[in-house]
């Protein structure tokens, strides 16, 4: 499969879904028409490899809709899935010509890319980019050490619950709206995906969404459409509480 470059008419910046979050959310009228010079859109089916680990990246991006999965493989071949990429997460790194991980769609992708030179030359003239990405790179640091005590300490169900208290809040702020009371979302990840990114096993991932279910944490409307009733009891089955609890 090949990627599909898309006409940049689809997204004005002004109008873009992710503009109040992604790397260009600082910026004035003028910085964003520097940036629609630059920036062209790409999109990919589900299941397509936007680039592999070791590969050279002539550009850096912003997912706009799908979802995308960071992936590290060992030298025996075994795969983790170390990280997803949701609307208006980043892609690439200024500075750096080479990806360390495979980044695979999982949901069908579009992406708002700027070629990496021109975007490095315009974060030393526009300090509101760089400002932003330390500001994303610091979420993304907070978020890692998160994980960690969540791989590391949580109970199955208290990773489940986590993993869909993060999505949650994700959908919520890209839609403005608030992380409290009844929720609706899909959810991004199968359950094999889930397992992966979890560290846990297929049924054990399905025994326990089911037991959040019977238990009345969340409803399901086929597969993928979740319904949380009470956020705030969720957030206690992650073993957090509304005060502080999972960054988004």
């Amino acid at each position: 499969m090949t990627l599909h470059e898309v006409p940049t008419l689809l997204h004005r910046c002004g109008d873009c879904p992710i503009r109040h979050r992604a790397v260009c959310a600082r910026c004035d009228s003028e910085e964003l028409a520097t940036l629609e010079q630059i920036k062209y859109y790409r999109s990919y089916q589900a299941g397509q490899t936007v680039i592999w680990s070791g590969d050279k990246m002539d550009f850096v991006a912003s997912v706009v809709t799908g979802i995308a999965t960071l992936t590290q493989t060992m030298e025996d071949g075994r795969r983790q899935m170390v990280g997803l990429l949701l609307p208006s997460d980043f892609v690439g790194r200024p500075g750096r010509q080479t990806v360390a991980y495979d980044v695979t769609a999982t949901t069908d992708l579009l992406m708002c890319c700027f070629r990496r030179k021109p975007f490095e030359e315009m974060m030393q003239k526009t300090p509101h980019v760089g400002q932003r990405l330390l500001e994303m790179t610091l979420d993304e640091l907070d978020a890692a050490r998160e994980w960690m005590l969540l791989l590391g300490r949580k109970t199955a169900r208290e990773k489940i619950a986590s993993l869909l208290a993060i999505i949650a809040r994700r959908d919520a702020a890209l839609k403005l709206r608030e992380s409290n009371g009844p929720m609706t979302f899909d959810l991004p990840l199968t359950r094999e995906e889930m397992a992966d990114y979890l560290g846990l096993t297929l049924e054990t991932v399905s025994r326990q969404v089911s037991a959040l279910k019977r238990d009345g944490v969340i409803s399901l409307e086929g597969k993928r459409h979740v319904i949380v009733a009470d956020f705030a009891r969720l957030l206690e089955e992650a073993g957090d509480d509304s005060d502080g609890g999972l960054p988004v």
